[in-house]
């Protein structure tokens, strides 16, 4: 695992702007400027789009240095070539609700990650549709908000984790196996700060049991795939998929288990890259800078 970025001394600068010459330029004249040393830079060049990503991993050696001052003095930059920028503390975590229903193995994942050390994420909630993982919540000290959800609460439910969202400071919200479709207005209020997985077989195999069609239909692939979130279902930019061989030995349980593995994995990398800044949206796509 590499080391911990150093808190109030690196920080890390994400963009995206039209193409133009003397970005790169630009961008290393104002780090040099703020006394700004460089660790790891990667850009991408969308010649098709005619625009240019950049994402800038640097630390700073004046002790004075601070992330408003550096957002203040980089903003005439960005009005110069019209540029969408983040730039932050590369070690801050990012504050993530989690939330799941009735299949634990992702949430299971994530909490054992971040626990670990491997996710930099800050869990302030996990929210449900059932109370079957309250006592894996409060094993991990997290407070579980259970929010029950019909055709006739749906509007009350979705209003309740938005005001969570909004009062607990969240910066992205993880649906771990979520049994729920959200509704247009709240994907929209999330948008690009909402990870979402399912299995590789939408839209062949839909609704109940998709292992027991697939395997009725003899597939040679299990994957997954993670994206953000969209009204549009499952269609949202895809940020990490993957895929296991599997073949006649299988049965459907075995089926079940490799399919929990691969989304567990998926949806690890997606949420470890969100919360390092590494994926920048690009119209229906994603930049993932790995």
């Amino acid at each position: 695992m590499p080391p911990r970025p150093h808190p109030g001394h690196e920080f890390v600068l994400t963009l995206s702007c039209p193409d133009r010459a003397g970005l790169v330029h630009a961008v290393s004249g104002f780090l040099l400027a703020h006394s700004g040393n460089i660790l790891e830079s990667q850009q991408f060049d969308d010649r098709r789009q005619g625009r240019f990503f950049m994402r800038v991993h640097f630390d700073v050696s004046d002790p004075t240095m601070t992330p408003e001052r550096l957002n203040a003095d980089f903003a005439p930059v960005a009005d110069a070539y019209r540029i969408d920028w983040r730039l932050g503390d590369a070690a801050a975590p990012a504050r993530t609700l989690i939330m799941v229903s009735k299949y634990g193995h992702c949430l299971n994942d994530l909490l054992f990650r971040r626990s670990t050390g491997v996710l930099n994420v800050e869990i302030p909630a996990i929210v449900s549709n059932h109370r079957d993982f309250e006592p894996l919540a409060r094993s991990h000290g997290i407070p579980f908000h259970h929010i029950p959800v019909t055709r006739e609460t749906k509007a009350d439910a979705e209003a309740e984790l938005l005001e969570l969202v909004q009062r607990l400071r969240i910066d992205l919200v993880v649906l771990a196996r979520y049994m729920q479709i959200l509704s247009d207005n709240t994907c929209k209020r999330l948008e690009g700060r909402a990870i979402n997985i399912h299995h590789s077989f939408l839209p062949s195999f839909k609704g109940a049991r998709p292992y027991l069609q697939a395997h009725e239909r003899g597939v040679k692939l299990v994957g997954a795939t993670a994206h953000y979130v969209t009204p549009d279902l499952d269609e949202g930019p895809i940020i990490e998929q993957d895929v296991v061989r599997v073949d006649h030995s299988h049965d459907p349980d075995e089926l079940v288990t490799l399919g929990q593995d691969v989304e567990a994995q998926v949806l690890a990398r997606a949420v470890q890259w969100h919360s390092e800044n590494r994926v920048l949206l690009n119209g229906h796509h994603t930049v993932v800078f790995r």
